[in-house]
């Protein structure tokens, strides 16, 4: 796999509104009422139960003897017995000798009756009629009135159920815009690196809110709107909180997807809610992130539309600059999607200027490197040019993600310091991913090492590419080996003899396997990709062929609603035919030419393949070393 640039063309929420103060006392009012009126519930409750429990415990023993009722009658009879407890129908008798015994008669039947009838006299024995009269009374009363005490409160749930539900649903039409305050910690514009433009745009803006007069009295008028545009991760909303940092106004933060809900009207309503509260707070900033889930271009004749996100877009186009002028509260918004937003929206009087974040060149990723950084041990005299010459394509947040991966790898091996080595391999896994060991033949290594060893070669040998960096025969990602050769300048312009000597270059590896095993391998599909897409973009973009400079990609066009489209075809069925033909003419002429280089400079071609089988991985210097010395460039 050869690995190569790509080919370029030229807070904290707080609630809003005025009575928040009086909601809240309400609310704690309320909570405490309900948190009260539980408790007395719950521990009248268990209290009755824990009573009741220890009174039918204490009333009978379960350890005691229990004997008929007969033989406690023929007992007293006989005069043994001392004294008889009666508690409903449980009996406890205690003999003269000390002796406690339990027995049972019917809860209906006397124990007088019993023994008067039995012909036995009462007064023999001393008899106690437990009073049950109270828990009698809490036992009617727990059974009578507890159950319509539940049965109000089971109402009362079902009425606070239904009032939340009515809330929520008269809820839907407010914004879910989160507002930072001054105290919190703040990004500002000192932790943003490597778009100098944008950021001198933003400052501009916000200078405008803090020093309207000085504006003012040169007649120039606030920007309406500043809509940031470029691929992730260049630090679209970074940028934003930077500005919220910065900025001494309410600062309104919401995504374009949060305006959207499933009943339809609600996205216009929020953004009638969301415009309200920032002018009563003005001047104020709000930041819409990811503006593209709701000012894509609306409908065109036959085309289907969506009416919910179309009429959240009228309403923030009416607001942003409609019949009742807004010159209180400015707008920003970022999307990486910027071809797809309608144009009414990136009119001058709404979005007023329209900021590109590109890649950062070399001194932006080492100004990036250096803010990421920081909090993180490295040993000293790192060299930071050459991680922002190994790092060309990378974004912002690319090189976050590789310095944190680094601080990873370093800690795994239990380092006290991060080095060079560390974020190489930090470097690589972000762009090809993790290692990985798989099993190979000792065929398979031999062709994985040769595929790449073709690469290399060829590379070496075409004067207007890059030095190889790194050539490996390690697994990283769905590729079996790969070939590095980052830019060490960032380019601006791309010359046909360049893109010539690339296609040979990713030629190389199916041109040595060829030459070496007179055979085609599978390893060569993603190589023969890149390669077609160079030609074709050399023939149908670029104009470098024999066909003109023609450009036959897909066109955008403007219908007289002010409308884009992308045109379906305009090349017709003869001129396709051509532009294949001038594709696989430049196809075939990079493969000839990395042929004809790999069998010129065969002997070097088995020694970087026998290195690469006895090492694995060639760094640039030892693969200059097996090569005898260092490239020469034009």
């Amino acid at each position: 796999m050869a690995e190569k640039a790509p080919i370029k063309k030229n807070g904290m929420s707080r609630p809003n509104g005025s009575n928040g103060n009086h909601r809240g006392v309400r609310k704690m009012f309320e909570l405490r009422f309900n948190f009260n009126l539980k408790n007395v519930f719950i521990g009248l409750f268990i209290a009755f139960l824990f009573v009741s429990m220890l009174g039918s415990l204490g009333s009978t023993d379960r350890s005691l003897k229990e004997l008929p009722l007969s033989t406690v009658i023929a007992d007293v009879q006989g005069g043994t017995v001392a004294k008889i407890e009666v508690d409903e129908s449980r009996l406890t008798v205690l003999y003269t000798n000390g002796e406690r015994v339990s027995s049972r008669k019917e809860s209906q039947e006397s124990l007088f009756k019993l023994l008067e009838s039995a012909g036995v006299d009462p007064k023999k024995t001393e008899i106690l009629i437990k009073d049950i009269s109270s828990s009698q009374m809490w036992l009617g009363l727990l059974t009578n009135v507890l159950p319509v005490v539940l049965t109000v409160l089971f109402f009362l749930f079902l009425y606070r159920q239904a009032s939340g539900a009515q809330d929520s649903v008269f809820s839907f039409g407010q914004s879910r815009a989160r507002v930072f305050q001054k105290d919190l910690p703040k990004i500002t514009f000192a932790d943003v690196a490597g778009v100098d433009e944008a950021k001198k745009e933003l400052e501009e803006v916000v200078d405008f809110l803090k020093n309207p007069a000085k504006y003012k009295l040169l007649g120039a008028r606030t920007p309406k709107g500043v809509i940031l545009v470029g691929p992730s991760g260049t630090g679209k909303t970074l940028l934003a909180k930077a500005m919220a940092g910065e900025a001494k106004t309410a600062f309104y933060s919401i995504a374009g997807s949060e305006f959207m809900e499933m009943l339809v009207g609600v996205g216009a309503a929020r953004v009638r809610d969301l415009f309200a509260q920032a002018k009563k707070n003005a001047p104020s900033i709000i930041f819409i992130d990811e503006i593209d889930a709701i000012g894509r271009m609306r409908s065109v004749g036959i085309m289907g539309g969506h009416d919910e996100r179309e009429q959240t877009l009228n309403q923030i186009l009416v607001e942003m600059d409609g019949f009742e002028a807004n010159t209180t509260v400015l707008i920003v918004a970022a999307t990486n999607r910027g071809d797809l937003l309608d144009p009414a929206l990136l009119r001058p009087g709404r979005f007023d200027r329209r900021v590109v974040l590109d890649l950062p060149d070399m001194e932006g990723r080492k100004a990036i490197l250096k803010i990421h950084a920081k909090g993180k041990p490295f040993v000293a005299g790192l060299d930071w040019d050459k991680a922002a010459k190994r790092t060309v394509g990378f974004s912002g947040a690319d090189l976050e993600n590789m310095l944190n991966e680094s601080a990873i790898l370093a800690a795994r091996e239990n380092k006290k310091e991060i080095d060079m080595k560390d974020i190489e391999e930090a470097a690589t896994k972000v762009k090809l991913g993790p290692e990985k060991k798989r099993l190979q033949s000792d065929l398979d290594r031999k062709m994985t090492a040769y595929h790449e060893a073709g690469h290399a070669v060829v590379n070496y040998f075409s004067p207007n590419l890059d030095p190889v960096h790194r050539v490996s025969i390690v697994s990283r990602g769905m590729a079996l080996g790969y070939t590095m050769a980052p830019p060490e300048k960032d380019r601006l312009h791309e010359t046909k003899s360049r893109l010539i000597e690339e296609i040979a270059m990713t030629m190389g590896g199916r041109a040595a396997e060829q030459l070496i095993f007179k055979e085609m391998t599978s390893g060569a599909a993603n190589d023969i990709d890149q390669a077609t897409r160079i030609a074709r973009y050399m023939v149908m973009e670029f104009g470098m062929s024999d066909l003109g400079p023609i450009n036959f990609g897909p066109q955008m066009d403007i219908t007289e609603w002010g409308k884009q489209f992308m045109e379906q075809n305009t090349i017709s069925q003869d001129m396709q035919g051509k532009i294949d033909v001038e594709v696989k003419k430049l196809l075939d002429e990079g493969y000839r030419k990395a042929a004809e280089l790999l069998k010129k400079y065969k002997k070097k071609l088995d020694e970087v393949a026998e290195a690469l089988i006895k090492k694995e991985t060639l760094e640039g210097e030892e693969f200059q070393a097996v090569m005898g010395e260092a490239k020469k460039r034009v």
